[in-house]
């Protein structure tokens, strides 16, 4: 396959992924205006309050969803605030039922905005994960710290959970396997009864300084999100 081919096919890939993404979002605006209404026409007070609850959850699903949508534009973003938003949609949807804190250490840090998705990618299913097996009392933190590193780019997602030492890889880490591919990363796991770390590693690409204006440097401030 040529290279001209090969883009083709990933632009073709894109625009699909991009409105399946866009018809899904649809859905579950019309499924939370279907509850809505039925919250509406009830004269039940527990039904209209069990109702609410499930607006809200499907309202926070839809909000994760947006999330982790695949960018339009090739451009460069902030991925603190990317991962900042990611992290609050993934507490408020999943991990609030369940008790587990989920806390992200991130410094100001510009990154292309296709490779921002990817790391959400890989940091949601990395979080879901342990969230899934790490935790069989529903109680715990799981923290996701991410920084520059000269050259490199490292992000880590711990817990505090127990799983065992040899994981099967299932489809989920499969995913994760494919998209660190995709950043020409690496990524370091280890799973044991006192807690479990990824450690993602890929390279540091600057964004291009336009028009002369000031060199790109370290941000020194640690901003801290806890959601």
């Amino acid at each position: 396959m040529t290279e001209l081919a090969l883009k083709r096919e990933i632009n073709l890939e894109h625009i699909l992924l991009r409105e399946l993404i866009h018809r899904i979002n649809n859905e579950f605006s019309s499924l939370i205006g279907a509850v809505s209404r039925t919250a509406a026409r009830s004269v039940n007070h527990e039904v209209k309050v069990a109702l609410a609850h499930i607006i809200e959850l499907l309202s926070h699903y839809a909000e994760l969803h947006r999330a982790l949508q695949m960018p339009e534009n090739d451009t460069h973003i902030d991925a603190a605030a990317y991962l900042e938003n990611l992290c609050q949609s993934i507490s408020r949807s999943k991990l609030d039922g369940m008790k587990i804190d989920l806390v992200l250490t991130a410094s100001p840090l510009r990154l292309p905005s296709e490779g921002c998705w990817r790391l959400g990618m890989i940091v949601y299913e990395l979080v879901t994960n342990a969230a899934r097996h790490a935790f069989g009392n529903g109680k715990g933190e799981i923290r996701v710290e991410i920084a520059r590193a000269r050259r490199s780019v490292e992000c880590r997602v711990t817990d505090n959970g127990s799983a065992p030492a040899i994981v099967q890889r299932g489809r989920g880490l499969r995913i994760v396997d494919e998209l660190v591919k995709g950043l020409d990363g690496r990524i370091y796991q280890k799973f044991g009864h006192t807690g479990s770390r990824s450690i993602l590693t890929f390279p540091y690409h600057a964004e291009p300084q336009r028009g002369g204006g000031p060199e790109e440097r370290d941000c020194a401030g640690v901003a801290k999100a806890t959601t």
